[in-house]
């Protein structure tokens, strides 16, 4: 078996996993791209809503999709497309959310898939102070000229995942995780006729049948609440990006920290309050993107996070965005 796998990327009309606008699939064979495929689509009926953020972040608005197919409807051809492959995603957990939660919320079943984080893989095979998709594909060498373009973020990855298991010297995936001493994840297939919804779509459905939005939490001046620090969910899929990370939350965010703590908890990483030698993720709010890491825009945790990564210490930054990506929920900034 060679290097195969299909690469995907989602983008959503709003904060809720469940409402993709835009896909783009890159096919790869024996660690070589040969097909590639993309589609803008309505999301499902209820969810169609585009919010400023998103259409600010990735330019699609609901004119641009007036008249295409819906998720359900386009699905089939995109199940077609990936075929048995392995999936690959840059953030998994939210890619295989936005199948999840837009075939649940159309009514619809979904086949079983493995799959590969390269957010993940980043984490272990490069050493990066961000391993949002620009800074892993610059590491990669490998283009990506329009960062949210759900065709080039989707070959990016691709790209990712093709140099990762080249520095491995793996000829397939599951050499690549075998030498990693990783087990694949995988989602399972599902009915939403006969099988419990995920949390995502349950609180999408709950908030559709009220006609209200998510909540945003308001602006407050002065230090957040930090809150308790939860213990990790001993029961958390060990293959999420979150597993087993120490996570400290620094600037305004869109939800209450304790809420964020919580979140991150439920998916087994371990909040506190402050940056140590033990943290390895710093999630900065304040509308902070991976670029302002070179652009100096920074709080005073992030900076210190910078000057540990520089000594040697494996810590990361995520935007509010990313992490929200990551562990589901409504927000304003949880865009793809």
């Amino acid at each position: 078996m060679g290097l195969d796998f299909t690469a995907i990327d989602f983008e959503t009309a709003n904060g809720f996993r469940g409402s993709p606008c835009a896909v783009g699939l890159t096919k790869v064979r024996g660690g070589q791209i040969v097909d590639e495929a993309s589609w803008l689509m309505r999301p499902p009926p209820n969810h169609d809503h585009f919010d400023y953020h998103n259409v600010r972040i990735h330019g699609i608005r609901a004119d641009d999709v007036a008249g295409h197919p819906r998720f359900g409807e386009l699905f089939p051809e995109i199940g077609a497309f990936i075929g048995d492959d392995i999936l690959a995603a840059h953030n998994a957990a939210f890619d295989l959310g936005v199948i999840r939660s837009g075939l649940e919320v159309s009514g619809l079943p979904g086949p079983a898939y493995d799959y590969v984080c390269t957010v993940m893989l980043s984490r272990r095979c490069y050493s990066l102070v961000s391993n949002s998709l620009p800074f892993a594909a610059e590491e990669a060498g490998v283009p990506l000229v329009k960062h949210h373009d759900a065709a080039e973020d989707a070959r990016a990855c691709a790209g990712i995942l093709i140099d990762i298991a080249r520095r491995n010297q793996a000829n397939s995936i599951g050499e690549l995780y075998l030498s990693l001493g990783l087990v694949m994840p995988r989602q399972q297939a599902f009915d939403p006729a006969t099988d419990g919804l995920s949390k995502s779509s349950i609180a999408a459905l709950a908030a559709a049948g009220s006609g209200t939005a998510a909540p945003l939490r308001p602006f407050q001046s002065g230090w957040p609440e930090e809150g308790a620090n939860p213990l990790p969910n001993p029961d958390a899929e060990p293959g999420h990006p979150l597993y087993g990370q120490t996570v400290v939350f620094t600037g305004a965010l869109s939800i209450e920290r304790p809420e964020a703590k919580r979140r991150s908890a439920d998916v087994g990483a371990r909040p506190e309050s402050r940056v140590t030698g033990r943290t390895t993720v710093l999630v900065v709010g304040d509308g902070f993107v991976a670029s302002d890491l070179r652009s100096g825009r920074l709080t005073g945790k992030a900076r210190r996070v910078l000057e540990l990564h520089d000594r040697g210490q494996p810590i990361e930054v995520l935007s509010e965005g990313e992490f929200l990506q990551m562990v589901g929920g409504f927000a304003a900034a949880a865009i793809a």
